[in-house]
């Protein structure tokens, strides 16, 4: 790899954070306990192995959206486009690693809509086009507040129209440095109450069931990258017919 690539991490960890509401488990197995295990397995003393330790070990429990994550197609609806939609084990690869774009919403205020004009003034500013297969990624500054109870609250969201428009110029995947791709559910429900829309629900995730795209959520870093020129790789871990996969996306970016 040249000296003047840098990779950056754009993924928050998976841990028992306060910003999960569906908190992972996690168990760590030390070396003590692994030499246990493996007493059993090989038929030997513990004393026997290195130090008299084994291996060490972590179980793990959690759902798929925990962490940094790629939704598929799947879990916005049953179809996509009119045809099944695909789960995450499903998802072409050429759809993960591709030209990064990065829009600078962090000028939004906790709730607001990220609409299609938002998008054209920033790619405006920023001198792009969005062409064919480009990942978006949208900065909102909320992945600085994780860790606390308040990150699920926190942050603009996407809204079905400005999804639609990423998509009808050749994305298929995009994603956001916040919980959710939507606006916080706080915001939704306060709407809804007051107005019984229930268009406002989930739109930027049900936009997927028109046409077929993945997006990731709780990404972080977003603002160590240049809004464009930088490549992203995105692969999410195969998991036979769900709807999301762990990912630790990265932002390869040469100067």
């Amino acid at each position: 790899m040249s000296s003047r690539t840098r990779l950056i991490d754009l993924s928050v960890p998976i841990e028992e954070s306060d910003s999960e509401p569906f908190k992972p488990q996690v168990v760590h197995q030390d070396h003590a306990a692994g030499a246990q295990v493996m007493a059993g397995i090989f038929g030997v003393p513990a004393e026997a192995l290195p130090g008299g330790l084994g291996w060490a070990n972590d179980n793990i429990t959690l759902i798929t959206h925990a962490g940094t994550h790629l939704d598929a197609p799947w879990h916005y609806a049953p179809t996509a486009g009119g045809e099944r939609a695909m789960t995450i084990d499903e998802v072409p690869l050429e759809w993960c690693f591709s030209d990064g774009v990065v829009l600078d919403m962090r000028h939004k205020a906790d709730g607001d809509r990220i609409g299609v004009g938002d998008i054209e003034a920033e790619l405006s500013r920023t001198g792009y086009a969005v062409k064919p297969n480009d990942i978006v990624l949208v900065m909102t500054g909320v992945d600085k507040h994780w860790g606390s109870p308040e990150y699920i609250n926190k942050g603009a969201g996407m809204t079905r129209e400005s999804t639609l428009w990423l998509l009808e110029r050749g994305v298929r995947v995009m994603g956001i440095d916040s919980w959710g791709f939507d606006r916080p559910f706080v915001k939704i429900v306060d709407e809804y109450n007051r107005n019984g829309d229930a268009s406002i629900i989930w739109e930027a995730h049900y936009a997927g069931i028109e046409k077929p795209y993945c997006h990731l959520e709780k990404l972080a870093n977003l603002d160590l990258l240049p809004p464009h020129g930088f490549k992203v790789a995105c692969f999410p871990v195969k998991i036979t017919g769900a709807s999301a996969g762990w990912c630790r996306p990265v932002g390869i970016v040469t100067e």
